[in-house]
């Protein structure tokens, strides 16, 4: 094979697993395959060496995951208790943006209206800016009705510090509560509840911590 061609050939595929490992540590953010590529040499198949490397990763201390479109390593699930901060929270999740939060998640893309209407109180601006500032919310597209109300969506963020891959692999909230990651309290919708500020630590629950 001359100097030439050699020069257009992809490196072999353990190289490329290592092009992709070094990349995800070095990345503050989860990756996408197209940002890989943009990244690699010619003719390498970062979405091949993803599926090699998360293989060699099970089992240690560090997963590689997938972050919706992204991948990203992260510590092992079993191990996170590693990691627990011995200071205490102070900042506070009103007990509104909890309830906004899971049903944006449970519902997306979801409008304020629907929103409302699911908790049957008004949603204040307050709650929606909370949420939009822990980027664990954003906005989705216009839904095309009158007045082009625009949806809320969860975020990659919100998705990556739940350890979820997708909405989807959300838990039912009859397991949320079996698990103690929600009280009892009459689900939103089923009872008027004011847009109180009831101080519910961000920390009392592991699906909707701060």
């Amino acid at each position: 094979m001359s100097e030439e061609q050699s020069l257009f050939d992809a490196p072999p595929m353990g190289e490329q697993e290592r092009m992709v490992e070094a990349i995800l540590f070095a990345s503050a953010e989860p990756v996408t395959v197209a940002e890989l590529e943009a990244r690699m040499p010619h003719g390498a198949d970062p979405a091949e060496a993803l599926v090699y490397l998360r293989k060699r990763y099970e089992g240690r201390g560090v997963n590689l995951v997938k972050v919706g479109d992204a991948w990203a390593f992260r510590t092992a699930p079993d191990l996170g208790f590693l990691m627990q901060r011995e200071t205490v929270e102070t900042r506070k999740l009103s007990r509104a943006a909890i309830e906004t939060l899971a049903i944006v998640a449970y519902h997306q893309p979801v409008t304020r209206a629907e929103i409302e209407e699911i908790r049957g109180v008004a949603v204040s601006r307050g709650t929606v800016d909370q949420l939009m500032e822990l980027e664990w919310i954003r906005l989705g597209r216009r839904r095309m009705t009158p007045g082009r109300p625009v949806t809320f969506v969860v975020t990659e963020q919100f998705l990556d510090h739940f350890g979820l891959e997708s909405a989807r692999d959300l838990p039912g909230l009859k397991e949320l509560r079996a698990a103690g990651l929600l009280d009892s309290r009459p689900l939103p919708g089923q009872s008027a509840t004011p847009d109180d500020d009831d101080g519910v630590q961000a920390g009392q629950s592991e699906l909707f911590e701060d």
